[in-house]
């Protein structure tokens, strides 16, 4: 009994967030974290990733990132 119950709400719950993100959706707003790089600065990124005389730590130090954010916006085409 407590479990259908359980179960309803989390159900109810679930539609309202659904909704709320929907009508957040509509009026402009995007949900998650904003990127780091601004497209000059990834564009930047490639460039001196590409050229090969910089090391990773100059790269990172350049761009004020670490090791694992340059290598997450080196896997993005």
């Amino acid at each position: 009994m407590f479990g259908a119950l359980a179960e309803f709400e989390r159900y109810l719950i679930r539609e309202r967030t659904m909704a709320g993100l929907a009508a957040a959706r509509a009026r402009g707003k995007q949900g998650g974290r904003p990127k780091v790089l601004s497209e000059e600065k990834r564009m930047l990124l490639h460039k001196l990733y590409a050229d090969e005389s910089y090391s990773i730590n100059a790269i990172c130090q350049m761009l004020n990132i670490s090791k694992p954010t340059l290598y997450k916006y080196l896997d993005q085409p």
